[in-house]
């Protein structure tokens, strides 16, 4: 766990959480985040465990408006169910997630962390296909309709 706590402590020194907080927490959910040297900072963690560190290191919870929530929102007494409740809208396993965490690769890398490969099954976003404007058509012809015996009735009724 000292690891994973310096890890986050040097990202939050760094200011590398703000506009990445997503991000890092796909990193630290699903990644390996390595030394250059090899030496295993973490494997991963439980929500739980890092809601825990969040508290411990008094992460800024303003962070959780990257998410679209509000921190006044959030359960404000108790700093770890906080924390939970924030990683659970964070959507860690998201393309979106996914993204955040590809642009927090390279300023991890100068901060002297490596990160391993997104878990299998998450598909980065891609911006959406680009549809030419549609061109309005003439309306279709319409053909008069054949009567039929309900038409008859109806008129009958009325």
């Amino acid at each position: 766990m000292d690891g994973i706590r310096e890890f986050l402590t040097a990202v939050r020194d760094a200011k590398l959480a703000v506009g990445n907080f997503r991000g890092l927490l796909h990193i630290a959910i699903g990644r390996t985040v390595t030394k250059p040297d090899g030496t295993i900072v973490s494997k991963g963690l439980t929500w739980r465990e890092l809601a825990s560190e969040l508290k411990v290191l008094r992460y800024d919870t303003n962070l959780v408006r990257e998410l679209g929530a509000d921190p006044d929102e959030l359960s404000a007494r108790d700093r770890e169910r906080f924390w939970y409740s924030a990683i659970s809208l964070a959507r860690v396993d998201s393309p979106e997630a996914l993204a955040a965490a590809e642009k927090l690769v390279a300023p991890l890398k100068e901060l002297g962390y490596l990160v391993g490969p997104a878990p299998a099954g998450i598909v980065p976003t891609s911006p959406p296909p680009v549809k030419p404007p549609v061109k309005p058509s003439k309306p279709a012809e319409t053909q008069p309709r054949e009567k039929t015996k309900d038409d008859k009735s109806r008129k009958k009724k009325k």
